[in-house]
């Protein structure tokens, strides 16, 4: 076992604390990784506050992961010490079922294992904590490598905002020809804009004010509109194949499934805790869907990475010492950051 420096909370209303933990013994097929970055996701925030269900303190959390090979299992073909490498939402699943087969192995229908807050129950058992540490030890099929050309710590966020916004545009043919809005422009929505943008897709951006409209256009969006406007609902009625919706709080969706062209859809990649509702006939007219998402699988999240790299595409951050992570979840509580968190680990000796 491997001692290793780590910020813990240890309770919901609790701030974090400064601890260790044990990370395993490499194994034969096993990545040992120098952690260099670690993203700041809502979802980090909702599960420290138990916002999502009962947790087990402490906890580390942290699933946005970008660092450097230090040593591998005797096994391991795919990496080499020295080498750039992340870690996303997902460190094992079951590799059997039918989704696994596919490369979703975000849907495991055995379950996967979260980063943190998980049980690795196909590996030996260990409670999983996450990136808010200088260390971790991940099989090698869930590492995943970094391109060279972007840099590491604009490149975390990737793990996690990066492939929750790829795959839904990507899954919905996001492309030329397609009108796509985004609801939010945070750490997720900004990510959504960029590679909407690259995929060729018109963008318009639909946030609460106009705040953010330069950065917004500055992202790729060709279009802005402030949501707090009702003239946008009429304005934009019909006028969209894809809505991808970022926000972590309750929207009232109607009035965004009324924005839908025939056909259309509305997907939710932000995850509030409390339930939201839909008008059924909002759905029946236009024949419009609406639809949730979550990660992508190991390989599609390679391609995100690999398409970010083509498009030279990283996150936009603020890079924070892991003596100012309370601050910054208050701060993104208060959608005052531009547009991502990211811990520099080694304020954390």
């Amino acid at each position: 076992m491997k001692t290793v420096n780590a910020r813990a909370v240890f309770g919901k209303d609790k701030k974090f604390k400064t601890t260790t933990i044990e990370r395993r013994d490499v194994g034969a097929k096993d990545v040992l990784i120098d952690i260099k970055f670690a993203g700041i996701c809502h979802s980090d925030i909702h599960t420290a506050r138990e916002e999502w269900g009962d947790i087990e303190y402490p906890l580390v959390p942290g699933h946005e992961i970008a660092g450097v090979v230090s040593e591998v299992g005797t096994e391991v073909t795919k990496y080499k010490i020295g080498d750039h490498v992340g870690v996303g939402c997902m460190v094992n699943s079951c590799g059997e079922c039918e989704n696994c087969v596919k490369g979703e192995e975000q849907y495991c229908l055995k379950g996967m294992v979260g980063t943190y807050a998980g049980v690795d129950q196909y590996g030996n058992g260990e409670k999983t904590q996450g990136g808010y540490s200088t260390h971790i030890v991940v099989t090698e099929n869930f590492v995943l490598k970094l391109p060279d050309s972007i840099e590491l710590d604009e490149a975390a966020p990737l793990l996690c905002a990066g492939i929750t916004t790829y795959s839904p545009l990507r899954h919905w043919e996001a492309g030329p020809g397609k009108h796509v809005a985004i609801v939010g422009l945070g750490g997720l929505g900004h990510m959504a804009v960029k590679i909407a943008h690259a995929m060729g897709a018109e963008v318009t951006v639909l946030s609460q004010t106009m705040d953010k409209e330069e950065d917004g256009k500055m992202f790729g969006a060709d279009h802005y509109y402030a949501t707090k406007d009702d003239a946008t609902f009429d304005k934009l009625a019909g006028s969209f194949d894809l809505i991808i919706n970022t926000v972590s709080a309750n929207v009232e969706l109607d009035s965004f499934l009324k924005l839908l062209r025939v056909n259309g859809t509305m997907v939710n990649v932000g995850a509030p805790p409390e339930p939201m509702s839909v008008g059924v006939f909002n759905l029946l007219t236009n024949r419009r869907s609406f639809a949730g998402s979550m990660i992508g699988g190991i390989k599609q999240t390679q391609e995100m990475l690999d398409f970010c790299a083509e498009h030279r595409l990283g996150a936009t951050i603020e890079v924070i010492s892991a003596d100012d992570i309370d601050d910054a979840y208050e701060r993104v509580v208060h959608s005052d950051v531009r547009y991502r968190f990211v811990i520099d680990v080694a304020t954390m000796a």
